[in-house]
């Protein structure tokens, strides 16, 4: 019983900013339709130095990071990452630049090293979306949702054990628990289509 409520508010401290976050979240993504967004696009040229031009030299058609050289120079005149693998054509590199609450592209013209850079900001509510949903956010939030969902799950099967060993005290607990199945089984069985 001691160990049972240990791993119960262990569990519950662990996931708390989380499931607030998420609980928020997932009300605004419930709504997203409902709430405006304007996007910021912001539309970016450059040329890449002549003495860069033959790391543009490789592969007509692969799919592979960009040159290191060509990556600092862009992400220090640009100012965006572009780390990832690229997209190598006959005639450019095409870059995609996905990421939560937005997303860009980058285009180099591998004959004249041409540059050309869009990056969409949809705003604040639109990356805590994204970040609900793991979009686009990268291995450490992968990781960490994996190990927050795991501290719910804990959270909530030690709250299933405490409701048992508490439940001849509160006759009301499997009935409201039932409740807590059923409402959601009825709706997605006969109003979700």
């Amino acid at each position: 019983m001691k160990q049972l409520h240990q791993w119960h508010w262990i569990s519950s401290a662990l996931s708390l900013v989380g499931l607030l976050a998420f609980t928020v979240t997932g009300i605004t993504l419930n709504h997203a339709g409902s709430i405006e967004a304007t996007p910021t696009v912001t539309i970016a040229h450059a040329q890449l130095p002549s003495a860069l031009l033959p790391a543009l030299n490789g592969p007509d058609e692969a799919k592979q990071p960009l040159p290191a050289p060509v990556t600092a120079f862009i992400d220090k005149r640009l100012g965006i990452s572009t780390s990832g693998t690229a997209e190598w054509s006959a005639d450019e590199i095409y870059l995609a630049l996905p990421r939560p609450g937005g997303d860009g592209w980058v285009t180099l013209d591998r004959r004249t090293g041409a540059i050309e850079a869009e990056t969409t900001d949809r705003g604040w509510l639109s990356r805590l979306n994204d970040l609900h949903k793991g979009r686009d956010a990268g291995p450490a939030w992968k990781w960490f949702i994996d190990i927050f969902a795991g501290a719910c799950l804990m959270f909530a099967l030690t709250g299933l054990f405490l409701l048992h060993l508490h439940s001849l005290r509160r006759p009301s607990t499997w009935p409201i628990v039932g409740f807590g199945l059923l409402i959601p089984a009825v709706l997605a069985i006969w109003f979700v289509h």
